[in-house]
């Protein structure tokens, strides 16, 4: 072994290994049991982030334990064309060069050309990365979300559900972004706070109703004036006393002679505004309501660039045009931005006398998560999936725990928006993705097919017939619904579908509840039944993984800067590297300043690389049940020094056992230790076990850093040493045979979490033990076995590192170096303690520097000494002649002033009403139990101080 665990010098090879030997691919072995995992396939905007790596790492482990427990196992790996968000980012890249291309000027088939040479690119990064965190995937049974495969699966799908009427085509309101010019769904926005003005405008009644009323106007507030143009009513709650009399008087709308009624509707807050509201229904979701319950015509003012129409659209509210004389909009208020026509329209108001107050206003506007732009509603032509009859079987599917949430609660997350649920709008005015398999003729007659030729075929067409595909692709989501069962061969018949649909898990985050997990459930029940023709769930569990913020709690963006590159975890990365890695390609370049000091402060020598199992680790660490989690670079370095610990131990081992290769499976003696570690062993083998079986991974990793860094290494590495250099060679062999033998059992117990330096050293043993499996990872998992389980030697090694422990903790209290002897004496020891001394005395001999052992059977005449209990066997340390007396008073008397301050420091904390009140309770509880510490320090030295004063 090397002198030094270095991973990069391991890592690469290891996995090249493990691939050309295909130990990632199943088995298809029918005699063992199934599993398989889907992963959520990235997009193929970019690089993995660091919780892909969080997920990953899960999703790796239960693969990796459930290929060890014997199952045939498949980790199916994909890549998301993800359609919005990749057209966008090859749009930026081809026009920020030289040539300011635009995809309008390419058109669409060189422009999708382009993307798909982009993908290629980013793909090559995706997989490199996924490779680099030793992801065991099924390489050899990749998919893309828009091979060749997928595309039959979406159009057949698409075909099914539309000719069993189940998708259709209608014109109404939708979410529109005017920068990236496609509909989008709302859980595409994020509703943003911002300050702005309240208009109060002047809607004057008509001449016959003000003289009945003697009444001149309403007094009508919005936020936004520039909708005017498509008002269709004025709405009041019907039970507001102050309008009831108006409902169904009419008034004129401003700048216009235009004539709407006033309407009476409970949606409208009375506390809101004036109470009157004016009713604009292409372009708000909640008036657009209305107009329906009211049957009031739709008329759309604004284009779909963001611009006022020259010529306003009117439609009724099943989307059917009517034709009207009227443009609706004034001459001098067309073809204007919103915004513009906005200004315009107040400097009219305000000089016709027609606005009546204005006033500040915090209020909410949708914003598009990806173009950071205000979203309009707007009328547009859309597809749509019916939800309801889909919705009910996934809903049905989780109540009756055919499909499991883990943590629960997210079962309610589900079925508070399953049970909302809307139809579902799935086109997008995009190039980039499932072209909708739908054709027209001029006539606007509607065909559906794979493709032009199966359509003519299917409908008996003419080829002289003229048809159009729909310019329209399907929502992104799509696609996604389908890859529980589409990514293993559907609509074929494979043996990948038969063997591992449904899959047995889901690892995603709550972000896609909605998004992803709820349609795939959906539509997979729809499509996917078994010979009995029941519904089959896509997985049968779904564990929902935490979001990882930094160490601050802050999300992680790239404008805040504050992503960390797993690769630059794992490589490492200078500072001035990370700084141009986090400030290159930023929309705003102010932030330029300020993410390069946030870097320098967190990490001002760069980031020192730790390998991949040490980020495993860590994020297998962190993997609790919380919803949000917290990164840690301490954790992160600090489990790089557990690999290291691991190595070192085991070149110790090598290094002690290389000449005795021949006395493996010979039957010798085991001492108390070696039977201990066993029983150890066996035991976080069972909890170990049970953690990954309730996914408490957090637990599972504490669980193999506690038994490897402090019961293998800082305890039975030591006593093997007392053996090694005391013991007789029987003693020896039968240390040498455990060492090796646990070492081994260790490697497969911690295999799944970090594979690549247990697979290095494993090799090695593999050797020494003749071992035939060519690699640890299809290795038998270790089993938890009760006839390893010694009690006996489990009490008599936990009473002896108790001892050992005590006695330490004083020496290092007193500062005694190694050289110095003392005497140790046990009044009144229990049966076991007694036992201990008289067959195991060497280990505390011998760890400890003592010089003699007395049992005693009476309290009297003992000299001055340090006394310690365990479980009322007093432990007695003579100190006369040990220490200096006036030396050890005036260390004691420094040490309990330092005390007495930080004590006195954190009572004032604690008695601060603020601190109290302001602090977070975790910090307040942290407080206390350090003042509870701190004063049973103070005891004790005040209690040696006595002491002392009576030599």
């Amino acid at each position: 072994m090397n002198k030094q665990y270095d991973p990069k010098s391991i890592e690469k090879e290891i996995y090249c290994f493990w691939e050309k030997n295909n130990f990632f691919k199943p088995t298809n072995d029918k005699n063992k049991k199934n599993f398989c995992i889907i992963m959520p396939p990235p997009n193929i905007t970019g690089s993995l982030h660091l919780g892909h790596a969080f997920q990953q790492t899960i999703m790796d482990i239960l693969i990796r334990y459930n290929r060890m427990r014997g199952k045939n196992t498949l980790w199916k790996i994909g890549t998301d064309h993800a359609g919005i968000a990749t057209q966008t980012i090859v749009e930026r890249e081809l026009y920020s060069k030289d040539s300011k291309i635009t995809r309008q000027y390419l058109g669409r088939k060189s422009f999708v050309n382009e993307i798909w040479k982009w993908k290629k690119q980013s793909h090559d990064q995706i997989s490199s990365q996924i490779r680099r965190l030793g992801s065991s995937v099924d390489w050899s049974s990749e998919r893309f979300s828009l091979d060749k495969g997928m595309k039959i699966a979406v159009r057949k799908s698409f075909i099914f559900l539309y000719e069993r009427k189940l998708i259709y085509k209608k014109k109404c309101l939708s979410n529109w972004d005017s920068k990236l010019k496609t509909v989008i769904s709302d859980l595409e926005i994020n509703n943003k706070s911002i300050k702005g003005k309240m208009w109060y405008l002047k809607y004057f009644f008509v001449p016959e109703e003000k003289q009945i009323l003697k009444k001149k106007y309403l007094v009508v507030a919005t936020t936004r004036p520039e909708t005017l143009f498509g008002d269709t009513a004025i709405a009041v709650n019907p039970d507001d006393k102050r309008y009831k009399k108006y409902v169904g008087k009419k008034v004129f709308i401003p700048l216009t002679k235009r004539v709407i009624s006033i309407i009476s509707d409970k949606r409208i807050d009375i506390k809101k505004g004036t109470g009157c509201v004016k009713i604009t229904p292409a372009h708000d979701f909640m008036d657009y309501e209305i107009a329906v319950s009211h049957n009031l015509p739709l008329i759309n003012i604004f284009t779909l660039e963001g611009r006022t129409c020259n010529i306003a659209n009117v439609y009724d509210v099943k989307g059917k045009k009517i034709k009207v004389s009227n443009s609706y909009i004034p001459e001098k208020f067309r073809n204007l931005d919103k915004n513009l026509a906005r200004k315009k329209i107040i400097i009219e108001i305000q000089k016709n006398n027609l606005l009546e107050d204005i006033k500040y206003y915090e209020y909410t506007v949708p914003v598009g998560d990806r173009s950071n732009v205000i979203i309009e509603p707007i009328l547009t032509n859309q597809w749509y999936l019916k939800t309801d009859k889909l919705s009910k079987i996934a809903i049905d599917a989780v109540k009756k725990e055919k499909i499991q949430f883990i943590p629960s609660q997210y079962k309610k997350l589900y079925f508070s928006w399953m049970n909302n649920i809307k139809d579902w709008c799935i086109s997008r005015q995009l190039w980039w993705g499932h072209r909708i398999p739908i054709w027209y003729d001029k006539k606007n007659n509607i065909y559906t097919g794979y493709n032009e030729k199966d359509v003519r075929e299917k409908y008996n067409l003419s080829n002289k017939l003229y048809l159009f595909q729909d310019k329209d692709v399907l929502d992104t989501w799509f696609s996604s619904a389908l890859w529980s069962f589409a990514s293993l061969g559907w609509p074929n018949s494979s043996a990948e579908l038969d063997n591992f649909h449904p899959t047995n898990v889901l690892v995603s985050g709550f972000d896609i509840i909605f998004f992803w997990i709820a349609r795939m459930i959906m539509l997979t029940m729809y499509f996917i039944k078994n010979k009995e023709n029941v519904p089959q769930v896509p997985f049968k569990k779904v564990y929902i993984t935490g979001l990882i913020r930094d160490e601050s709690g802050e999300k992680m963006s790239k404008s805040k800067g504050n992503v960390i590159d797993p690769i630059d975890m794992i490589d490492g990365i200078s500072l001035n590297d990370l700084i141009i890695k986090r400030t290159k390609k930023l929309l705003k370049s102010n932030l330029l300043e300020k993410i390069t000091e946030l870097t320098k402060k967190e990490f001002p020598y760069g980031i020192k690389g730790v390998g991949t199992d040490a980020l495993r680790f860590t994020c297998t660490a962190l993997a609790s049940m919380n919803r949000e989690i917290n990164w840690d670079m301490n954790r992160l370095y600090g489990y790089k020094n557990f690999c290291n610990k691991l190595w070192n131990a085991s070149k110790f081992i090598f290094f002690h056992i290389k000449n005795l290769e021949n006395n493996y499976d010979k039957k010798n003696f085991l001492s108390v230790i070696d039977k201990w570690i066993i029983s150890e062993f066996y035991t976080t083998v069972k909890l170990f076990t049970q953690a990954l079986k309730t996914y408490r991974f957090d637990i599972a990793a504490n669980l193999i850093y506690d038994f490897i860094w402090n019961q293998f290494c800082d305890w039975y590495l030591e006593f093997s040493k007392i053996t090694i250099k005391y013991g007789s060679k029987e003693d020896k062999i039968g240390n040498f045979q455990t060492l090796i033998k646990v070492l081994e059992s260790i490697l497969r117990l911690s295999h799944p979490i970090i594979p690549f330096i247990t697979e290095s050293i494993w090799i090695k043993v593999k050797k020494i033990l003749k071992l035939s499996p060519r690699s640890i990872m299809i290795s038998n998992f270790p089993k938890f076995n009760s006839i390893k389980i010694d009690e006996k030697s489990t009490l008599y090694v936990s009473y002896i590192k108790k001892i050992i422990s005590i006695i330490r903790k004083v020496r290092f209290s007193m500062k005694l170096s190694k050289n110095v002897l003392i005497s140790v004496m046990f009044y009144n020891p229990n049966d076991c303690i007694k036992s201990i001394i008289k067959e195991h005395k060497n280990y505390i001999f011998n760890m400890l520097g003592i010089k003699s052992i007395k049992i005693l059977f009476s309290n009297k005449n003992i000299p001055i000494s340090i006394k310690k209990n365990i479980d009322n066997t007093e432990i007695i340390i003579p100190i006369t002649g040990l220490i200096d007396k006036n030396l050890e008073l005036s260390a004691t008397k420094i040490k309990l002033k330092k005390i007495e301050l930080k004590i006195e420091k954190i009572k004032s904390q604690l008695k601060n009403k603020n601190f109290l009140l302001y602090a977070p309770l975790i910090i307040v509880k942290k407080n206390k139990k350090i003042l509870s510490l701190l004063k049973i320090e103070r005891n004790d030295l005040l209690n040696y101080k006595k002491l002392v004063l009576k030599i």
